[in-house]
């Protein structure tokens, strides 16, 4: 089961405010507490080296860097990965990985062949082919229950305690194929989000191919190419893909759904691993 907060221990992913209510166009008479996410600048380094710097929740920030080093291609698999440190820093928190001399040695290369050169500001990617990098294509695991798709989404909707206490943050679940909730991961960011979740299935040892991921934002190619490369074989969105994103994952083998609200959703691509 995923941690849940200790409730005597004091939220990094959120704070407390004052705020002053409008309903129904009338002030509220007095102040009253609400709470609001935290975002704060993580920069990631990689065997020394600084490759990006995003604004997230300072919340499982080991996910979020092991997920980020696979998804952006810097390692192969999270044994890359030799150990992972958190130091706080002005008003961030610096991620230093260890990762494997051949992983640091591309890097290296990916960061020198980027020097003097304005950036596309894509996280320490410079070059076109570089984004739209070609993803493996996903294994076709068991037909899944459309059923079991729909009450994952409802079920991950439940389990987004963060969004219940702020109202501004994405979640990212894994789901069995029964439709299970086994892990939630929320950001402020939704890429955030699902590099969190990506990581944490890895840091677990667990086959993302053997369930489906599910997010809570729009379809955009990256999610796309993030769920593929961790080896998922379904992505299910509660808003809109794009154009890019579905030709992504009907190359990639992924079925990809979208709209999903309640019992209604939308199935782009590779539509035959989804049954009645």
């Amino acid at each position: 089961m995923d941690r849940m907060p200790d409730s005597q221990a004091p939220r990094t992913d959120s704070a407390q405010v004052r705020i002053t209510r409008v309903r129904a166009g009338a002030l509220a008479p007095k102040p009253q507490d609400d709470h609001v996410a935290e975002e704060t600048p993580v920069a990631l380094e990689f065997n020394g080296i600084s490759h990006a710097t995003m604004l997230a929740t300072p919340a499982d920030l080991e996910d979020f860097a092991m997920g980020f080093a696979l998804t952006e291609g810097i390692v192969g698999s999270a044994s890359d990965v030799r150990g992972i440190e958190l130091r706080p820093q002005c008003d961030g928190i610096v991620v230093e990985l260890e990762i494997a001399t051949a992983c640091a040695v591309r890097l290296r290369e990916r960061r020198r062949a980027m020097a003097g050169r304005t950036g596309c500001g894509l996280c320490g990617v410079e070059t076109l082919p570089e984004v739209l990098r070609d993803v493996p294509s996903v294994t076709a695991n068991a037909p899944i229950a459309v059923g079991a798709v729909l009450r994952a989404m409802r079920e991950m909707r439940t389990r987004q305690s963060l969004h219940d206490l702020t109202g501004a943050t994405h979640a990212a679940g894994w789901a069995r194929l029964d439709g299970t909730i086994e892990r939630v991961r929320e950001d402020v960011g939704r890429h955030n989000a699902l590099d969190k979740l990506i990581g944490a299935l890895a840091r677990e040892g667990r086959d993302a191919s053997a369930g489906m991921i599910l997010v809570s934002s729009r379809a955009s190619f990256e999610m796309v190419q993030k769920a593929a490369s961790a080896g998922a074989g379904v992505l299910a969105a509660v808003s809109a893909p794009t154009a890019l994103a579905i030709r992504t994952a009907q190359r990639a083998n992924l079925t990809l759904l979208g709209f999903m609200r309640q019992a209604d959703a939308s199935i782009y691509t590779h539509p035959e691993r989804i049954v009645p």
